[in-house]
């Protein structure tokens, strides 16, 4: 069945010649590998086939959060779903660069996290390439590159984030390095639009020239383009509107590529009526539901039938041996136990549990003693149930009405395939 896929891919997918990057940004890896057209299909490289056979596709993700998806909170979820592919919050390439003799704080994790994606952001092609090498040991199982932030301390200074979708010769280049310099596969996360470069034929040209000219061949869309005129990240997140039809006219005009839709979706429900969704404050204020069901519902596996007291006990053995790791008390209890307030979202006792650990803080000295003095809060009857199924006994499609809103197919205007026949074979 592989092979017969492959073959398939060789015939139906052009052959393209990436354009040729400096020898000191590829630094002694060959460009042939970039030149490849599916990261998925990467057969040749042990860490892709390691990807394709060892884990279930990206039919669910947890979505980059910086100060929220760090290590601590992925082993939590990690603990509570085995097939949800979680992301790292998201790194500055200079940060891993100038980082380079302490990297394990920044980009270690255990090996149970896996399928895991690194999401790096910059602008600067040597410190991608640099940053994406130094990556390589970790064993990330795809690398993203950040083209949707709009936090004015990233994209404000036109430095990266969602700033770098109005310049998509740049990002096919930037990828083109991420990729020369790394076994996993790549991928971009961006937004519908910046500003008033919203329209769908915008998007797809974002699309098609970075498809075109690296091997990216995943997508990760945020439904709602971002504004940058000072709105807070908070703001972006509901100001502009989602608009789910340009998701799915996306999977319509580029059938050859694999994109994950993001934006607005809080329910394992609304998940199930995705090609394949990216959830983020949803999977992370009430992770015990969330997460819980991901298994089941999406991926099919039977109940695994864990309680949140297994989680915790689990949990423990993991926080006290990284309690103040790295000096100056970090990581601290307040970090450690802050991933764990989704556990008990809406349950009795959450309350209650959230004050004494507030006290706590101030005089216990290891994880389990916090616990210990804290969790008589939770009752047994929430510490020792299993998940319950919360997906409905009827088909909720939330994005029915935007599969009957789609926007005019695409078609890509003959001077930009022209100018990227230019470019490939420079």
């Amino acid at each position: 069945m592989h092979c017969f896929l492959l073959l398939h891919l060789l015939i139906v997918l052009p052959k393209k010649n990436y354009r040729r990057l400096p020898s000191k940004l590829v630094c002694g890896i060959s460009t042939t590998k970039s030149r490849k057209l599916h990261p998925y299909h990467q057969k040749n490289q042990p860490h892709s086939t390691m990807v394709v056979e060892q884990y279930l596709p990206p039919w669910f993700s947890v979505a980059p959060m910086m100060e929220w998806t760090d290590n601590h909170y992925r082993t939590v979820a990690r603990l509570v779903s085995k097939h949800a592919w979680l992301y790292t919050e998201m790194l500055a390439a200079e940060t891993i660069v100038y980082q380079e003799k302490n990297l394990d704080r920044f980009l270690a994790f255990p090996p149970e996290q896996h399928p895991i994606v690194l999401q790096i952001g910059g602008s600067n092609l040597e410190n991608l390439a640099k940053a994406t090498r130094l990556a390589n040991k970790y064993g990330y199982d795809e690398i993203n590159l950040n083209c949707g932030c709009p936090s004015p301390k990233v994209a404000g200074h036109g430095c990266f984030g969602v700033t770098l979708m109005l310049d998509p010769k740049f990002v096919a280049e930037a990828m083109c390095v991420i990729a020369a310099n790394t076994d996993a596969p790549v991928s971009v996360k961006c937004r519908i639009g910046v500003d008033d470069h919203d329209s769908y034929e915008e998007l797809c040209d974002f699309i098609y020239k970075v498809s075109s000219l690296s091997p990216t061949r995943h997508f990760v869309i945020h439904s709602r383009k971002a504004l940058l005129n000072g709105i807070s990240p908070a703001d972006n997140r509901k100001i502009p509107p989602l608009k789910y039809e340009y998701f799915y006219a996306l999977l319509r005009d580029f059938p050859d590529l694999r994109f994950t839709i993001n934006g607005g979706i809080s329910s394992i429900d609304e998940a199930k009526g995705a090609h394949g969704v990216m959830v983020g404050r949803a999977a992370y204020h009430n992770s015990w539901t969330m997460l819980g069901n991901v298994d089941t519902a999406i991926y099919g596996a039977p109940p695994s039938g864990v309680t949140r007291r297994q989680v915790l006990e689990k949990y423990q053995v993991y926080a006290d041996s990284v309690l103040g790791i790295y000096g100056n008390g970090k990581p601290g209890l307040r970090d450690l136990v802050k991933p764990l307030y989704g556990l008990f979202w809406g349950e009795p006792g959450n309350g209650v549990w959230k004050r004494k650990a507030d006290a706590a803080f101030h005089h216990c000295k290891t994880f389990k003693s916090l616990m210990e003095e804290t969790i008589m809060a939770i009752p047994d009857s929430v510490l020792d149930s299993t998940v319950v199924d919360t997906s409905s006994t009827t088909r909720v499609d939330k994005f029915a009405d935007s599969k009957n809103l789609l926007p005019l197919p695409y078609t890509a205007k003959e001077e930009e395939q022209q100018e990227e026949e230019e470019l490939l074979f420079a």
